[in-house]
Order: structure tokens, then sequence, then C-alpha cells
């Protein structure tokens, strides 16, 4: 059937397309940095990643809910990550002239 899920497939897919979103968010910031080897590896590691999580859906479409779990954790945390210590930059856009 197809709604049966294994959790720890579930799981894996879930902690597999976090840490896929984590490495495309670190992958765009050392774009945006100007950093070719980083990026180069961001970008090979991001492909490596979401291998698991495509051969996991691709054969059960409910895992697809947990792909998108896992993205969405995977950018929130990174993105947290890569903005600590800049809390002082994200108010100053907001002041006003």
């Amino acid at each position: 059937m197809i709604f049966q899920i294994n959790p720890l497939v579930a799981m894996g897919v879930l902690a597999s397309t976090a840490a896929t979103d984590s490495a495309y968010v670190f992958f765009n910031a050392a774009v945006a940095g100007r950093r070719r080897v980083w990026a180069a590896n961001w970008s090979a590691i991001w492909y490596l990643l979401s291998a698991f999580a495509v051969i996991s859906y691709t054969e059960n479409a409910v895992y697809v809910l947990f792909a998108a779990m896992g993205s969405w954790l995977g950018a929130f945390a990174s993105v947290t990550w890569l903005g600590r210590g800049r809390t002082g930059d994200a108010m100053e856009r907001h002041n006003p002239p």
C-alpha cells in the first residue's frame, strides 16, 4: 500500500533534505561571498545529499511530506546559524532616516 511508511526511511528523508537545504544555503552564501572553492564544495555536497531523499520519495509519494519538513527545517536552521552575530545589521536596515 502506498500510504505505508517506514519510520526509519521517513526520518532519513527528513534528515537528508534538512542537510540538503543547509548545504544549499551555505552554497548560496559562498556564491554571494565569491568564494569559488567553497561554492563548488557546497554544490557537490548538495547533490550528494539529495540522492537519498529523491530515491526514497520516488518509491512512495508520502515521503515528499517528510522531504518538505526536512527542507523547511534545514533552511531555517542554516539561515539562523548564518545570521548569528548580525542582529545589528538587521536592525540598521529598519531605522528610518
